[in-house]
């Protein structure tokens, strides 16, 4: 028999814990003509509602079902780490818990696996339901990520993909505490097979992702996978070195045979405000490299667990 560890993150979720389990188990034929064993892992990451409670409900129903809670919200991303350290199966699928992760592909993705891949992955054709300004961004950072870092990110990549155990294996040995799970899907590498299908909306509730957290969201993927706006900072750096020496020459010049060193200072002024915004700039993007450094160096836990049941 086959074991498949199903991780679903949840936060807030309390509306769909149930809807996601009977949705997964309309797939108990095809587990049973494969002879897949399933544990479904639910990681709360301190939620706020009742998700915890309706988790335990299902626990009495079903002994498949597991639960890790934690001591308060420690992010999506720690979620799915600590899912895949509680995972015990040869086969491993992160899930959403609000279904727009359809739990109708598993049996074509396991088909792939079966033919020798090592994960199979998903990714979203369309954004339908998402704010037009919202898409418009992902595009581009998704286009900026793959220019500026050596690690391939799918434009559109969802987190639900099904793994065998030697890539969560390889997932799990990167133990950074700033961690940006579509980056680390792409530099452990091994062959994957993508799977496209058009944009689900959630079933109930309301999205955790505002637009300021997926901004955030987007700089941790930088100064995680990238060092190129450190190269950038340096490059504007110098360049401006030289743009200053050479108006310091036409300063003089100009001195010398106008004799009015004063005239054009509130352009000069300008400049100058200019200068000093870009080494602002520039000092910020050394200081995300700096706090991310730190953060690290503390060797503070991913998460810390409430309840394991």
């Amino acid at each position: 028999m086959k074991l498949l560890s199903v991780i679903v993150p949840c936060y807030n979720e309390e509306e769909n814990i149930r809807d996601f389990y009977d949705e997964l188990f309309k797939n108990d034929l095809f587990f049973r003509e494969n002879e897949i064993d399933v544990e479904v892992i639910y990681v709360d990451d301190g939620s706020k509602d009742k998700t915890v409670a309706e988790v335990k409900k299902l626990r009495t129903e079903d002994e498949r079902v597991h639960l890790l809670s934690f001591s308060r919200n420690f992010g999506k991303e720690a979620a799915i780490y600590a899912g895949l350290q509680k995972s015990k199966g040869n086969l491993v699928v992160l899930m959403d818990a609000d279904l727009q992760d359809p739990p109708s592909l598993l049996p074509e993705m396991y088909k792939y696996i079966e033919e020798g891949y090592d994960s199979v992955a998903t990714r979203r054709v369309t954004r339908k339901g998402e704010p037009p300004i919202r898409s418009f961004f992902a595009r581009i950072f998704y286009r900026l990520m793959n220019k500026i870092s050596k690690t391939e990110i799918v434009d559109g990549a969802r987190d639900f993909r099904l793994m065998t155990r030697q890539v969560v294996d390889a997932i799990l040995a990167m133990t950074e505490y700033n961690r940006f799970t579509k980056g680390i899907f792409g530099w452990v590498g091994y062959e994957t097979k993508w799977l496209e299908y058009e944009n689900i909306e959630r079933k109930k509730g309301e999205t955790k992702w505002s637009f300021w957290k997926l901004f955030l969201y987007s700089l941790e993927g930088i100064t995680a996978f990238s060092t190129m706006p450190l190269t950038a900072a340096a490059v504007i750096g110098a360049l401006f070195c030289i743009l200053a020496f050479c108006l310091i020459i036409v300063i003089i010049v100009k001195t010398l045979i106008f004799g009015d060193p004063t005239s054009g200072w509130p352009s000069m002024v300008c400049f100058m405000l200019l200068v000093g915004g870009i080494q602002l700039f520039c000092l910020g993007i050394a200081g995300q490299y700096l706090s991310k450094t730190y953060m690290e160096v503390k060797k503070r836990p991913i998460y810390l667990v409430k309840e394991d049941i």
